[in-house]
This record gives structure tokens, sequence and C-alpha cells, in this order.
């Protein structure tokens, strides 16, 4: 008789470790996919304030304004699924900034209007926002990767089919904050 309860303690043992475990993971995986979610509404914001100085350059010339607005149509995303459409994102939003640049300098009425300093402003405060949600996503992936990775939680995550996150890259070329 006693065998038989050390036996069922250890299966209720197991049983709740297993459970505990697999919302632990769920918990985790949860987190992930929020924080992407957020970089994706910060970077959707973002681009709004990119499309507000595009449309803006429109006094100034018209065929720069067609071009940026088509670009951005173009390379904005709807619902960001995985950490490299976040960085091709990142890399799309850089390359439209720096041709606002460009044409900022080429008239410099556009460049010392508020309402353009006011937007520049703007874009900043959201690649800021972009920056805090990146290193969250890259947090909790780190926390989701541990419990996939660590022993024995691994083996609940390979029979629920949980996998390792992909973290956020920044690009190579990226080292310092961009100044428009």
């Amino acid at each position: 008789m006693i065998p038989l309860f050390i036996v069922l303690g250890i299966v209720v043992l197991l049983g709740g470790y297993f459970v505990t475990t697999q919302r632990s993971l769920v918990g985790l995986d949860e987190r992930v996919k929020n924080a992407l979610s957020q970089i994706g509404v910060q970077q959707n914001s973002r681009w709004d304030a990119i499309t507000l100085l595009a449309k803006m350059v429109e006094k100034y010339s018209k065929h720069e304004h067609d071009t940026l607005l088509e670009t951005i149509a173009a390379r904005r995303a709807g619902v960001i699924k995985s950490a490299n459409e976040v960085t091709e994102q990142q890399n799309a939003m850089d390359q439209i900034l720096s041709r606002i640049n460009v044409v900022a300098e080429q008239y410099p009425q556009l460049k010392a209007s508020d309402l353009y300093a006011n937007t520049m402003n703007q874009v900043n405060e959201f690649e800021n926002k972009v920056r805090m949600s990146r290193q969250i996503y890259n947090d909790v992936t780190t926390m989701m990767n541990q419990a996939v990775r660590q022993w024995p939680s691994s083996i609940v995550a390979n029979m629920l089919g949980f996998k390792e996150q992909e973290y956020l890259k920044v690009s190579e070329n990226k080292t310092e904050v961009p100044n428009f």
C-alpha cells in the first residue's frame, strides 16, 4: 500500500510541475507577443509622424513629397510578427528620414519651421519609445529562451512545442542615435 502512495505522490508532483511549467511558458510566450506588438504600435506612431514630415515637404518639393508618400505607403507594416520585420521597418524609417533630412537641408525655410521642428521632436520621442520597447522585448525573450532551454522545463517546452524566440538585433551601421 505504501509503494502505491509513493507512486501516486510522484505522479501528482510531476503533474503539478507539468501544469505549473506549462502556465509559466504560456505567460512568457504572451509577454513576448505583447512586447512585439508594443514595438509595432510605437513604430506605427513614428510612421504617422514621418508621414506628417513628408506632407510638409510638399510645399517645397512636390516630386519629393509624392515619392516619400509612395515609399511610406509601400513600407509601412501592418501587424509585426517577427523580430526581422521590426528590423526591416526600422531600416525603412531610417532611409525615409534620411531623404527628408536631405530635402530639409535644401530648403532652410522648411528646416526653420516650428512645425517641422516639433514633428522631428515627435519622431525622436517615438524612436526612444521604440528603443525602450525593443529592450523590453529582448528582456522578455531572454526569460522565455531560458525557460525553453533550461532543464527540466525544457522537457515540458519541447513536449508542448514552445521554441526559442528570436532577439532583435541592431544593424551594424546603426551605432548612434540619428540626428535629424
